[in-house]
């Protein structure tokens, strides 16, 4: 059993490390079933299952694998279920689908079809409390971290919100925060953050002990205009949603510049303003937000062909 998932998690990082071809898209400008107002975040399930938070329709969606509607859940308002431009989405293990409520600042959580299981945070700085979070993931060890944006921080929680822990504080040094989007749990527990205003990824112990940072203001390759979203994927890489840039760039786990893909623009393979981006538990596809597209678009690795000898090449990107 170890050997086929040490080849399973090398198939995967060969083709994250390789190039990434459009695949397929579905969505357009509406509030009908399939549907998106200015969508921001994605999360797929384990069973494979897509979910977007639709944030100006004031809802989340979820598709199959290839975007057809299963179901939506959620209109306006600050009531249980209810959403105010939900920012963020994520999805535990079990199928908890966990909600960043971004205008009503705190976190609900549901089944995978949508039936109300709890919240919690309100707004403000104390401990639990949020100002206009954005990102959340969801972690190996059943911690839930929340990108905190308004008050430069990230917290985390147990899966039903008992605060447990922060860091960050607004700034520019190692371990601070301007008005950060999004996070993700990665190789070795790492929590990768995108520190947007900022233009870099910072990443961290899962306690929030600073590791290391990658990213400058720019548009050469590994530098950022405003990152918005991260996945970190089986194996190591990790991805990042570089919005103004119009593109997504890849890294190894340690930030070290792999590849890239799209420009500005609504045809295949482009974005106006990419958001969320998640990768399937496979690893066969990324699925990226297209934000003023109103859309989604998912993507698959261009190297069909994996052999066992690719895990000299992996062990020596995850050396990196």
């Amino acid at each position: 059993m170890k050997s086929v998932l040490i080849i399973a998690v090398a198939a995967f990082a060969a083709g994250a490390y390789g190039e990434w071809v459009y695949e397929g898209k579905w969505g357009s400008t509406g509030s009908a079933d399939g549907e998106f107002y200015q969508p921001t975040g994605v999360a797929v399930a384990p069973d494979g299952r897509v979910y977007v938070a639709d944030t100006y329709n004031d809802r989340v969606q979820y598709f199959t694998a290839q975007g057809s509607c299963l179901g939506k859940w959620g209109t306006s308002g600050s009531g249980d279920g209810r959403f105010n431009r939900p920012c963020g989405v994520a999805v535990s293990p079990a199928g908890t689908v966990y909600v960043v409520d971004t205008n009503n600042h705190r976190i609900q959580y549901f089944t995978p079809a949508g039936s109300y299981l709890g919240k919690w945070g309100e707004y403000g700085v104390r401990t639990g409390w949020f100002e206009w979070p954005r990102g959340i993931a969801f972690a190996p060890n059943g911690n839930v971290y929340v990108a905190d944006t308004g008050n430069d921080r990230v917290q985390y929680f147990t899966t039903t919100g008992s605060y447990l822990g922060l860091w960050g504080y607004p700034g520019r040094g190692e371990g601070e925060f301007d008005k950060p989007t999004d996070v993700d749990v990665g190789l070795m527990n790492a929590v990768y953050v995108a520190d947007s205003v900022n233009n870099r990824v910072q990443y961290f112990m899962t306690e929030g002990s600073f590791v290391g940072t990658w990213g400058l203001y720019g548009s050469r390759d590994g530098e950022f205009k405003n990152p918005y979203g991260l996945a970190a994927g089986p194996g190591g890489p990790v991805f990042v949603t570089d919005q103004a840039n119009a593109r997504v760039q890849y890294f190894t786990f340690q930030g070290s510049f792999v590849g890239k893909w799209g420009s500005y623009g609504d045809g295949d393979g482009q974005f106006k303003y990419p958001c969320g981006i998640d990768v399937a538990p496979g690893g066969e596809r990324i699925y990226v937000v297209d934000y003023h597209n109103d859309r989604v678009q998912y993507f698959r690795p261009d190297n069909p062909a994996v052999v066992p000898s690719s895990l000299g090449r992996i062990k020596a990107l995850m050396a990196d």
